[in-house]
């Protein structure tokens, strides 16, 4: 039997480095950007992961596994912006707080992702990569349209949830490529 959080933490261990590491190097410039940018931010991501899983060939030196780790960090940034509002043009966050803003988002999405695991029997184990890529696309598209609608919805789950998801389904994207290639 595998274990998911051992698995998870693994994940999102490589991905909070890689932002904790960008963060020395550029602090928190990204809160400049509005929700929209984010998204889009995270389209421009996903639709390359699918342009390479469909054409195998990539002109940029950056592969599959960086682009879901990339979904990850901004992910959590769009939670970080949905806290802390996107009028934070010139607010610099220290690294301890931007760290701890980090474990937190991730610590939600982890809780989220536990709950759905238990109804769902790790179904995610089953899926193909290109699967996890489309359904990161579809959250998008969705996001966006309540974006669209300025964050109004009827039946909707709200951005929170989809932007959760789209973190979770990254880490599992991750955890899938990992154990294909160590088979």
């Amino acid at each position: 039997m595998k274990d998911t959080t051992a698995e998870y933490n693994q994940a999102i261990k490589q991905c909070k480095e890689l932002f904790l590491k960008k963060a020395k190097d550029y602090g928190t410039a990204w809160r400049i950007l509005r929700l929209s940018s984010i998204t889009d931010q995270l389209f421009i991501k996903a639709q390359r992961i699918r342009t390479l899983e469909v054409k195998r060939v990539s002109k940029v030196d950056e592969d599959i596994p960086s682009e879901f780790i990339g979904i990850v960090n901004y992910c959590v940034i769009a939670l970080i912006q949905i806290e802390l509002g996107e009028d934070g043009d010139n607010e610099t966050l220290s690294l301890e707080l931007l760290e701890a803003e980090y474990d937190k988002k991730v610590n939600e999405a982890y809780n989220l992702m536990m709950a759905k695991n238990h109804d769902y029997g790790e179904a995610w184990r089953d899926m193909r990569i290109s699967s996890l890529t489309d359904l990161i696309l579809m959250k998008i598209l969705r996001v966006k349209q309540i974006e669209d609608n300025k964050g109004e919805t009827l039946a909707s789950e709200g951005i929170s949830a989809n932007y959760q998801d789209m973190l979770n389904y990254a880490v599992f994207a991750l955890i899938r490529l990992k154990t294909t290639l160590q088979s």
